[in-house]
């Protein structure tokens, strides 16, 4: 599967660098963010129909991966939480290796699982839920 369409960078530009580091360096650079592990997640707008992309801690279990909604600790979800919710079917690229993705929202005793190797992965997020009123959603990425 690959997704077509005209790509749009965001607005964060560290996060538009970063993927273009990572792109065009096949995998190779641009590979962390506070000195841990990231992948990159294409997807498409919910509104737009457009391909975006964005930098995102990397999680990974059994060939499954999970994808954080923190936006740092911010109040409300990031605007790639609607597009996934809209669309879930993705493409991840972990180093070299970019491959298609179904997403769903975890739940229940799913979440806890996930956001524990969330927390393992990047221990951040533990100090973002506090920050928030809001549960962090946390998305598994199975291979489409």
């Amino acid at each position: 599967m690959e997704l077509t369409g005209e790509y749009v960078p965001g607005t964060w530009d560290m996060s538009v660098k970063q993927v273009e580091t990572y792109e065009s360096s096949g995998g190779t650079k641009g590979t962390t963010i506070m000195g841990k592990p990231v992948v990159v997640v294409t997807m498409r707008g919910a509104r737009s129909g457009k391909i975006r992309k964005t930098p995102l801690m990397r999680v990974e279990h059994g060939g499954s991966y999970a994808i954080v909604a923190s936006v740092g600790g911010r109040p409300s979800n990031p605007d790639w939480y609607h597009n996934i919710v809209a669309d879930p079917e993705v493409l991840l690229q972990d180093g070299p290796d970019r491959r298609a993705y179904t997403a769903h929202l975890a739940t229940g005793d799913e979440r806890r699982v996930w956001w524990d190797r969330a927390v393992e992965a990047f221990p951040t997020y533990a100090d973002y839920q506090q920050r928030v009123t809001r549960e962090i959603p946390v998305f598994v990425l199975d291979p489409a």
